[in-house]
C-alpha cells in the first residue's frame, strides 16, 4: 500500500496496493491458526462450561462441580467426578464422597473411558457464539473448528501489534487499522511500518521536499540536495574567500559578488603582503635547514654507533643473567646436597662408632664368659648374668646394624634423587627382569624417589615390563605415583601438576615415545597420601612390546624412562 498527503495534509491510500495487501491478509486469515493462539480446550479446574445444544443428562455431570465431566473418574461407590475435582477431594484428610459419604481411596478411583467417549460426542455451540458463530459441533470437534472459525478472536499476525480481532476481520485490520502494517514512502519508495512513516518523512527521507532554512525564494528543495543548495542560496550567510589573507567581510551570498568586484584591488594588496611575508619566512627556514643539514651526518653516525653498542650490551646482559640464574640454581643444589651429605655422614659415623664399641664390649664379655666357663666347669649366677648382658648387647648390635643399613639406603637415595621435577630412570638387566615379570615373580618395579623441589612433592615411577590390566602380555605399562613426603602439610592438595611419561630412544634418531596427562582432582591417586604412597596412575598401554623390543629403545640390555613434572606454576611452600 502506498501512502501520501493531499493539499490539506490528510493521508491518502493508493487503491492498487490496498488490493494486494487485502489479498495477502485474506490468505493469512484462511490458514489454520497455530494451536498456541487458541484458548486451552480443557478447563483448568472443574468441568466443561460450553453451551450444549441439548441439556446433558445427570449421569454426565460431576458430583462436585455439577458441570459436564472433564476427564471423568469413577469412584468405588459408582459416582463420577472431574479429574481435577476428585484430585481436590483426595487431597483432603480422610476424603469421603460428597454424595454418600463413603470413604475414598486413590487406588480405587479409575478413569471412565466409556463415559468420556459419550461426553465427547455431545453437541455444543461454537465457543465464539457471542461473536455471531451459529455452528453446532461435537465437543470433540471444538478445537478443530476454532482453528478455522471466522468469529474466533485471534491476535494480529504482525508480531508488534497487540490487538485481537475476529479471524474474519484480519484482512480489514491489516488493510486499514493496523498501525504496524507495511507501507511505502511515496517520495523515496522505501518500505517501512506505518508507525515509522511520518518520522521517516520528517527526518531522513532524502526525496522529501523541505523549505530552505534561509527563507530564500525557492519554494521547496529535496532534503538530499539541501547541502549543495546552501552553497548557492542567495540568502545564505557567507564569509569572503580572502579571509585567510586578512579580509573580514561577512554577508549574504547575493552581496558577495558586489564585494568581490568592488574590493578586488584591496584583495590583491592583501595577497601581495601575505606573499612577501611568506617569502621571508621561507628564506629563514632554508637557512635554518642548511645549518641543521651540516650536523646531520655526524649525528647519524653517532646514533648508529650508540644503537650497536646498546644491542651488544643487551646481549651481554642477557647472557650474564642466564649464567647467574644457572649458577644460583647449582649453588643452591650443591648447598642442600652438601648439608644432607654432611648430616648423613655424621649420622653414619656415630652409628658406626656405636657399633664398633658394642662389638668390642661383646667380644670382651664373650672372652670373660669363656674364661669363667673354662675355669669353673659349671653354671653359676655370675655366668647367667654375663650371658644375659651378652644377649642384650647382641640385640642392641642387631638394632644398630639395621639402623646403619637404613642410613646407607637413605644416603644412596639422596645421592641419586633429583629436586627439579625430573626423573631419569635406568633399568638394567631388561631380559631377566622381563622374564621374572612373565613368570609372575616380580610383576612391577619402583624407581627411586624424585622431588619437585627441596621442600616439594615426593614422587616415583612404577613400571610393569609385562604389562598390567588391559596391556598385560602385550604392552609395557608405565605409571606415576605420589608418595608421602616430609613437607606435605605445606603443599597444595590435590596434586595438579602436568605429568609427562617418556621412553627414551637410544638410537641416533632420538624418536622418544611419550604421553602426558593432567591429574584428575577427584581421583584418590592425587590426594594427600595417608599411606607410604598413593595408588599409581598412568598408561596401561604405554608402548607395545613389539615396538619396544624391535626398535632402538633397548641397548646393552638397558632401557631409560624419563618422567617430567611441570613445576612452572608451583607456588613456594
Amino acid at each position: 500500500m502506498s501512502a501520501g498527503r493531499n493539499a490539506d495534509g490528510r493521508e491518502l491510500q493508493i487503491p492498487l496496493q490496498q488490493c494486494a495487501l487485502s489479498l495477502a491478509a485474506l490468505s493469512l486469515a484462511q490458514r489454520p491458526w497455530p494451536s498456541d493462539h487458541v484458548a486451552g480446550f480443557l478447563p483448568q479446574h472443574g468441568g466443561f462450561r460450553d453451551h450444549f445444544v441439548a441439556t446433558p443428562e445427570p449421569k454426565y455431570c460431576c458430583e462436585s462441580c455439577k458441570l459436564v465431566l472433564c476427564n471423568p473418574r469413577q469412584t468405588e461407590c459408582g459416582h463420577r467426578f472431574c479429574e481435577t475435582c476428585i484430585s481436590e477431594q483426595l487431597s483432603k484428610p480422610n476424603p469421603v464422597c460428597p454424595e454418600d459419604k463413603e470413604p475414598l481411596f486413590k487406588d480405587k478411583v479409575f478413569r471412565d473411558v466409556c463415559c468420556n467417549r459419550e461426553i465427547m460426542a455431545l453437541r455444543v455451540y461454537c465457543r465464539s457464539e457471542k461473536n455471531g458463530c451459529k455452528e453446532q459441533i461435537s465437543l470433540q470437534q471444538v478445537m478443530d473448528h476454532l482453528n478455522v472459525c471466522p468469529y474466533f478472536e485471534v491476535p494480529c499476525p504482525l508480531g508488534k501489534c497487540k490487538e485481537k480481532m475476529m479471524r474474519k476481520d484480519i484482512p480489514e485490520h491489516l488493510s486499514w487499522k493496523c498501525k504496524h502494517r507495511e507501507t511505502t514512502c511515496e517520495f523515496c519508495m522505501q518500505k517501512m511500518a506505518m508507525t515509522e512513516l511520518q518520522k521517516h518523512k520528517d527526518t531522513v527521507c532524502p526525496s522529501f521536499p523541505v523549505a530552505c532554512p534561509n527563507h530564500c525564494t525557492f519554494p521547496s528543495i529535496l532534503r538530499s540536495k539541501l547541502t549543495s543548495h546552501q552553497h548557492e542560496c542567495p540568502k545564505a550567510q557567507v564569509t569572503c574567500s580572502f579571509i585567510r589573507f586578512g579580509c573580514n567581510f561577512k554577508g549574504l551570498n547575493q552581496d558577495m559578488r558586489d564585494h568581490e568586484s568592488s574590493f578586488a584591488s584591496e584583495h590583491l594588496r592583501l595577497m601581495a603582503t601575505r606573499n612577501t611575508t611568506l617569502e621571508a619566512k621561507v628564506e629563514d627556514v632554508k637557512g635554518e635547514l642548511l645549518e641543521r643539514y651540516k650536523v646531520l651526518p655526524g649525528l647519524s653516525s653517532r646514533l648508529s654507533e650508540t644503537l650497536s653498542q646498546y644491542e651488544e650490551m643487551r646481549e651481554k646482559n642477557r647472557q650474564l643473567d642466564q649464567k647467574l640464574n644457572t649458577m644460583q640454581v647449582k649453588v643452591q643444589f650443591l648447598c642442600v646436597t652438601a648439608c644432607v651429605c654432611d648430616c648423613s655422614s655424621m649420622s653414619l659415623r656415630s652409628v658406626r662408632e656405636e657399633v664398633e664399641t658394642l662389638r668390642g664390649t661383646v667380644e670382651s664379655i664373650r672372652s670373660r664368659v669363656a674364661t669363667l666357663e673354662g675355669g669353673r666347669g659349671g653354671a653359676n649366677p655370675a655366668t647367667h648374668t654375663l650371658e644375659t648382658q651378652l644377649s642384650r648387647h647382641d640385640d642392641m648390635l642387631s638394632v644398630h646394624e639395621i639402623r646403619l643399613a637404613d642410613m646407607d639406603l637413605r644416603f644412596q637415595v639422596l645421592e641419586t634423587a633429583s629436586f627439579n621435577g625430573m626423573l631419569i630412570w635406568k633399568i638394567r638387566d631388561y631380559k631377566r627382569r622381563k622374564q621374572e615379570a612373565v613368570a609372575s615373580k616380580t610383576l612391577s618395579l619402583y624407581s627411586q624417589p624424585f622431588y619437585t623441589g627441596y621442600f616439594g612433592y615426593k614422587m616415583c615411577a612404577r613400571v610393569y615390563l609385562n604389562g598390567d590390566g588391559m596391556g598385560k602380555g602385550t604392552h609395557l605399562s608405565l605409571f606415576f605415583v605420589v608418595m608421602r613426603g616430609e613437607y606435605d602439610a605445606l603443599l597444595p592438595w590435590p596434586f595438579k601438576q602436568k605429568v609427562t611419561l617418556m621412553l627414551m630412544d637410544q638410537g641416533p634418531a632420538r624418536k622418544h615415545l611419550g604421553d602426558a596427562f593432567k591429574p584428575d582432582p577427584n581421583s584418590s591417586s592425587f590426594r594427600r597420601p595417608t599411606a607410604e604412597m598413593n595408588i599409581a596412575s598412568g598408561c596401561p598401554l604405554f608402548v607395545a612390546q613389539t615396538v619396544l623390543e624391535n626398535g632402538t629403545y633397548i641397548k646393552d640390555d638397558t632401557i631409560f624412562i624419563k618422567v617430567t613434572v611441570d613445576t612452572s606454576d608451583l607456588p613456594d611452600p
